[in-house]
């Protein structure tokens, strides 16, 4: 790694380390009660004691907000690829999408705990029905904004409409499509815990509202950053996935322009 990647990600670490102190700091002169702001201090004592108990919940949450999120990916994959090919399906799918996309998910939750009851289906469905929309978009984007110049020379050349969207359109969504899982993953984790905190006795929303209940504002505070921690790792993941598939769209910065 060259030395100035080294430096850059240092001062990254060092920023976030001060933000950290800095909010200790401020809660200790300003006498900031429990109650109102934890100081990070405490927030990281409250996870490490309680966390043989926190654990089976954030498998909880992990599980049913990953199996939502490969839920929403392959049907938003395959709504995108029918909504980029296809102007008919764009015209009659898209305001219907828009339209499901714009209800807050809040209302949606009580519906699927009236379908399938509480527990895990309505976290999964929840967490489905917040994090495909992105990924439509985005597809749908990367495939409707294939040149038309390159279509007219591979069907020149004979290739179906399932070859150029197999060789050359989805080749060409890959990075629109991990920009979208990079946002959509943590869409997922909104809806599993906002389906916990309203309809299950599992999961990391589930210990948020009991513990805010209970005026266990240290514990609210852990579940935020245990949350935030799992987005942040799934987040870094793609991002490695991104560049080991779609290196070939990344900027290098080693690259002098003549």
């Amino acid at each position: 790694m060259p030395m100035s990647d080294i430096r850059q990600k240092a001062w990254s670490a060092a920023l976030i380390v001060l933000f950290f102190v800095a909010w200790e700091l401020f809660c200790l002169m300003t006498g900031m009660s429990d109650l109102v702001l934890p100081r990070p201090s405490q927030i990281f004592v409250t996870l490490f004691e309680k966390f043989p108990i926190l654990w089976p919940h954030i498998i909880q949450t992990l599980l049913t907000t990953m199996i939502g999120f490969v839920l929403g990916v392959a049907l938003g994959v395959a709504l995108g690829a029918v909504i980029g090919v296809s102007k008919t399906a764009y015209d009659t799918c898209y305001p219907l999408l828009v339209g499901f996309s714009s209800i807050p998910k809040v209302a949606v939750v009580p519906i699927f705990v009236l379908w399938f009851g509480s527990g895990t289906v309505p976290a999964v469905l929840t967490s489905l029905s917040i994090c495909f929309f992105p990924i439509v978009v985005n597809i749908a984007t990367g495939l409707a904004t294939t040149e038309p110049e390159l279509e007219d020379v591979l069907k020149a050349l004979g290739a179906s409409k399932f070859d150029i969207l197999w060789n050359v359109g989805l080749p060409r969504t890959m990075p629109f499509f991990f920009a979208s899982l990079k946002v959509a993953v943590s869409y997922a984790f909104v809806g599993a815990v906002l389906s916990e905190t309203v309809a299950s006795n599992r999961g990391i929303g589930n210990v948020m509202m009991t513990a805010s209940s209970n005026f266990n504002v240290p514990l609210v505070f852990a579940g935020l950053f245990v949350l935030a921690g799992l987005g942040v790792a799934l987040y870094v993941l793609f991002s490695l996935i991104e560049g080991r598939v779609t290196g070939w769209a990344t900027r290098k910065d080693n690259v002098i322009a003549t």
